[in-house]
């Protein structure tokens, strides 16, 4: 049987979720910003303890792998492969846009099979990672970080639905007017989403090499050196 945990801190919160042969057995989520470097420990303890399994029945972790905050990422990740070495298992990732498109088809209604989906992260500024997916989650225009003004998207707006949405999605929502945008900003990335997804993976062995693996930042993080006065 597959017992696969997946792990969820691409945003503010986190997530943890514990999965068999597909099926979700108990899931844990916070939406406190900050909180995966002092809870993200306890909620896969209490994941696993809560649906009475042991660690060693894992057979593999499930990551989201960015893009995202850099410091959740960062943690989500390192978290991951350290499960993954100790006990030797496999390590599956899962892009974050993908999941919320992943996530916006399972539980948001839209209308049509032209209507396109288009997750955004906050990243800061105008500025948010997405990318552009068809209907049924095929890649249009691939993940990127995307400054947003008055012309984004009118092109496709013109012909096609598009659904916006994630905690990038409210703050494009004065600058993208047109009638074909539809606005969600109450999707956030979930791991009793991720162990749906990953499970697919985790069947086809498309699994990551452990030690050269890294979350994907999509920008290099910047450390400013304070102001002298």
């Amino acid at each position: 049987m597959s017992l696969l945990l997946s792990i969820e801190t691409s945003t503010l919160g986190c997530s943890v979720a514990l999965h068999e042969q597909g099926k979700l057995l108990h899931t844990i989520e916070t939406q406190v910003p900050q909180s995966a470097s002092s809870q993200l420990a306890v909620m896969i303890q209490n994941v696993i303890r809560e649906s009475e399994k042991m660690p060693s029945e894992l057979k593999g972790v499930v990551v989201a792998a960015g893009p995202g905050s850099y410091t959740g990422l960062r943690i989500g990740v390192a978290t991951a492969k350290g499960l993954c070495y100790a006990l030797a298992i496999p390590l599956v990732s899962i892009n974050t846009l993908e999941l919320l498109a992943y996530q916006f088809t399972k539980s948001k209604k839209r209308d049509g099979s032209k209507s396109l989906l288009c997750p955004m992260l906050d990243a800061r500024r105008m500025e948010v990672y997405t990318n552009l997916m068809s209907s049924d989650l095929n890649i249009i225009r691939p993940t990127e970080a995307k400054v947003i003004d008055a012309t984004s998207y009118v092109d496709l707006l013109e012909n096609n639905p598009i659904y916006f949405f994630g905690d990038g999605a409210a703050k494009c929502k004065e600058f993208i007017k047109h009638p074909n945008a539809h606005f969600a900003s109450d999707v956030v990335p979930l791991a009793c989403y991720l162990g749906e997804m990953g499970f697919e993976k985790w069947t086809k062995n498309e699994v990551e090499d452990i030690a050269l693996f890294e979350p994907y930042y999509l920008k290099d993080f910047l450390i400013r050196k304070p102001i002298s006065v």
